[in-house]
């Protein structure tokens, strides 16, 4: 047996074969190598060819040098909601510098304006659940006395209302003295304001009682007399069936509906007018939503409710 230092020398063969499998691992190697940069030009290719594409999709071009806002800080391009309450109380208070009342909006958009009166009351959870689940927008005339006696119901009035003045004990104002006529008047916005934290800039008067002097006073308090064109009759005694087609009959662009939120038989008629309003593409807002976007001529407001589409010939059911 030779020493181990002196082996044999590989044979010509093996010394090829183990050249070749050097060479092809050499290969495999700088293969794999080149495979690996393909696919990583590849994903940077894809890569900014998605950049590009989003770019282009989002419209957004940033000058050379500047960086590109974020979507959390990037200026939004429509009005949040305060700056639409904004507009929409500047609305109604151009509109009460006239010193008349309100009967309907314009008529160029298919806009109405469901109002309730003398609540809250025990229907009033009701009434603002159903205004919630159909979408539907409304504004509530309130009592100061109710507001009172159903403590906390005004609050959730507010994602789906606008609140207005109603007098703090519902009277017949003209019969009254003048200071009383101003506590009745002034006193309610005071305590809806107070409520809600929000101002009080609509009015609307017990029985339509109105003089010359109840309505220097509203105006005075920079506050819009809303009467109505449409009369649904809940409070002279009509049952759901009447409301529903008292209601239906005068639902056209710009109209204003007079409801109450205390009478059960309003609550049960409210989903047939909601049906009612979604089949004729007719859009429920608030008051100062109406006037805001399509409110009513100059020559239509001095006209009264004759300037409406229609005018119910029902009375004194405020």
């Amino acid at each position: 047996m030779r020493p181990c230092s002196q082996l044999a020398e590989p044979s010509p063969h093996l010394r090829a074969r183990r050249a070749a499998a050097r060479a092809r691992r050499v290969r495999g190697r700088r293969r794999g190598a080149a495979l690996g940069a393909l696919a990583l030009l590849a994903v940077i290719a894809f890569a900014v060819l998605l950049g590009k594409g989003s770019a282009h999709r989002s419209g957004a071009h940033s000058p050379a040098g500047t960086a590109r806002l974020s979507p959390a800080s990037a200026p939004r391009t429509a009005p949040d909601r305060a700056s639409r309450a904004r507009a929409q109380l500047a609305a109604v208070r151009r509109l009460a510098r006239y010193g008349l009342p309100l009967f309907c909006g314009g008529t160029s958009k298919r806009m109405v304006a469901l109002t309730f009166d003398d609540g809250p009351g025990p229907y009033t959870r009701l009434a603002v659940a159903k205004l919630v689940k159909h979408h539907v927008r409304a504004t509530f005339f309130l009592v100061g006395k109710e507001i009172d006696a159903y403590p906390g119901l005004v609050a959730l009035e507010k994602p789906v209302a606008t609140n207005g003045d109603h007098t703090l004990t519902h009277p017949f104002l003209p019969s009254l003295a003048h200071e009383a006529m101003v506590r009745e008047i002034a006193g309610d916005k005071t305590l809806i304001e107070r409520v809600t934290g929000r101002p009080v800039a609509l009015f609307r008067p017990p029985y339509e009682g109105r003089s010359p002097a109840i309505d220097a006073e509203v105006r005075s308090l920079g506050m819009l007399q809303v009467l109505w064109n449409v009369d649904s009759a809940d409070s002279l005694g009509a049952n759901y069936l009447g409301i529903e087609h008292n209601v239906l009959a005068g639902l056209h662009p710009g109209s204003i509906i007079l409801m109450h939120e205390n009478h059960g038989q309003t609550i049960r008629a409210l989903l047939t007018i909601f049906e009612a309003l979604e089949r004729d593409h007719l859009k429920a807002v608030t008051i100062p939503e109406l006037v805001a976007e399509d409110p009513p001529s100059t020559a239509q407001l001095r006209a009264g409710g004759l300037g409406c589409p229609t005018r119910s010939l029902h009375g004194n059911g405020a």
